[in-house]
């Protein structure tokens, strides 16, 4: 099967009106606006996107107005990661109901083998089921040896450890997307579908130049990322609204 998509996508950010309130139709408008300026793919309820300070119907609101605002073509992914297999599986459900196309599952906390997880989430799954490697925000995530035997076509890694990517290159029968920007151009190099990065909020064309062997664009998105990363996820918001007029009000953290 060909991949959900090739070349760069974004992990969306959330946003939300002054008063905190989610403005899902601010968001979309937003993701439309990137997938003017060369986003392939548009992951909301991500990490970046906030997603635990959403609620269920939050989430839904927000996956049916990006999924509106999108050309067909232009796949919306959804973030459905839970501490537990049953809250990952019911966030699944969910995300197709409203729209996504494919969904995104991070590891949970804590699990050193998640293969009971991702069956479960699998089971949950009308579509694409991809898993999500981020240790930094879901330690100790997901073992390279156990990755051809979970159920999903897919795998996002955002450990940023290029040694560890190369490996998966090797063993993994899936798809890959590399969720750091500062690895665009070493998946771009050795031909993995692509990046999924937050990056793309504020630098849309970098990162298509990066993931494109522009060796002077790769060292300025990872620039722009280490700065903006430093404050997660305000940074990203804040970087997003100076190029786009948006709002940068975050619940996370507030």
């Amino acid at each position: 099967m060909p991949a959900l998509f090739t070349g760069v996508g974004v992990a969306l950010v959330t946003l939300f009106r002054p008063d905190g309130a989610l403005d899902a139709p601010a968001t979309a408008d937003l993701a439309a606006r990137l997938v003017d300026l060369g986003v392939g793919c548009v992951l909301v309820a991500g990490t970046t996107g906030e997603a635990a300070a959403l609620t269920a119907e939050e989430r839904g609101e927000l996956i049916t107005a990006v999924r509106a605002a999108l050309p067909a073509d232009v796949p919306v992914l959804a973030g459905t990661g839970a501490p537990t297999g049953r809250q990952a599986a019911e966030h699944t459900e969910r995300a197709f109901a409203a729209g996504a196309d494919a969904v995104l599952a991070l590891s949970p906390p804590g699990v050193a083998d998640p293969r009971a997880y991702f069956d479960r989430v699998a089971k949950a799954a009308t579509g694409p089921l991809l898993a999500y490697h981020f240790p930094g925000a879901s330690s100790p995530g997901i073992r390279v040896d156990l990755l051809p035997e979970l159920p999903v076509s897919g795998l996002k890694d955002s450990s940023g450890d290029a040694a560890r990517l190369l490996h998966e290159v090797e063993v993994f029968p899936g798809d890959l997307w590399t969720g750091a920007a500062s690895l665009l151009t070493l998946c771009g190099a050795v031909g993995v579908a692509g990046g999924l990065v937050a990056a793309a909020n504020m630098a849309p064309e970098e990162c298509v130049a990066a993931l494109g062997g522009d060796a002077a664009a790769q060292v300025r998105v990872a620039a722009a990322d280490r700065a903006a990363s430093v404050d997660f996820p305000a940074g990203y918001k804040r970087a997003t609204a100076e190029r786009f007029g948006v709002l940068p009000v975050t619940r996370v953290g507030g």
